[in-house]
């Protein structure tokens, strides 16, 4: 396949700088151009483009349907240069500067209550996290649920492979308590539909040969599963380091200690081919110390 010839970043700037202001002259003089350097650039974008970007008129340079087409992308490409740029920037300028991919759920209710601990521990370290349009690779660390298999990661294990079954007093209450696994067979259960633990895996565990809950209702969150479970709405399976405050204040509570040891957990990763900056390695030391520090929701 022949390959396409692409832009200059310069190229690519003339451009938006010609629909901005609709002649070559005002161009030139916002991207600090001559007004020749800035039609040179304009002819070799439509050599590569094969037509006319730019209509002549009297109201001055108005951009064709493929100008239109062309610049649409080319402020993305602008867009996506400039914010790398100032992101390295950024990390050149601090070596304790780090971004981080958390899990919601974790960074809720496991990673936030404790960035308190790590500005008394670590007070040099600059944590930023990634926002919901940024992609996993633009992060320096990120926390995954998985079996601890990534390629091109290191990973490191932190917990969530205890599992629990939870549910609210009052509805263990009202539908008469559980005396053993089997009685689990006569609630509903809470499922969330895209995490590796699933009720067969409960069941494997307790030995239920033939698991068929009384009913099922499914949610895309753990939060929201959690929150089910606190409402009484049913009995769910969650990791102990996810609840570990609701079990101290009772608001859910692990009957007759039912449950199992997962294969599934959750890991911190930072890419193999990198060297870490002293940053990170600083965060990642202390996360590990807490997240090996025995407590009730580890």
């Amino acid at each position: 396949m022949p390959q396409i010839p692409l832009p200059s970043t310069t190229a690519l700037r003339v451009l938006a700088a010609l629909v901005e202001h609709g002649s070559a002259s005002e161009a030139a003089k916002s991207v600090h151009l001559t007004q020749s350097a800035v039609s040179k650039q304009l002819r070799s974008l439509e050599e590569i483009a094969g037509m006319a970007l730019f209509a002549r008129t009297g109201r001055g340079l108005v951009p064709t349907e493929a100008g239109r087409i062309y610049v649409a992308q080319a402020r993305i490409a602008l867009g996506a240069l400039e914010t790398a740029a100032g992101r390295i920037a950024a990390l050149r300028g601090s070596p304790n500067a780090i971004r981080l991919h958390v899990l919601p759920i974790l960074g809720d209710r496991w990673l936030v209550p404790r960035l308190s601990l790590l500005a008394q521990a670590r007070p040099e370290l600059e944590v930023q996290f990634t926002s919901h349009g940024d992609t996993v690779e633009e992060a320096d660390g990120v926390f995954r649920f998985g079996e601890g298999d990534w390629p091109g990661q290191q990973a490191e294990y932190l917990f969530g492979r205890h599992v629990a079954l939870v549910g609210a007093p009052a509805l263990l209450t009202r539908m008469g308590g559980i005396a053993g696994a089997e009685d689990v067979r006569r609630y509903t259960v809470l499922d969330h539909r895209h995490t590796p633990l699933r009720w067969s895996e409960f069941a494997e565990a307790q030995g239920l040969a033939g698991f068929t809950p009384a009913h099922m209702v499914h949610f895309g969150f753990y939060a929201l599963v959690i929150r089910a479970a606190i409402a009484g709405q049913g009995l769910a399976l969650v990791p102990r380091c996810l609840i570990g405050e609701e079990l101290l204040t009772g608001r859910l509570v692990n009957p007759v200690a039912l449950g199992f040891h997962s294969r599934h957990g959750y890991w911190f990763t930072v890419p193999a081919d990198r060297t870490p900056r002293p940053g990170l390695v600083a965060f990642r030391d202390w996360l590990l110390g807490e997240a090996r520090t025995p407590g009730p929701d580890q």
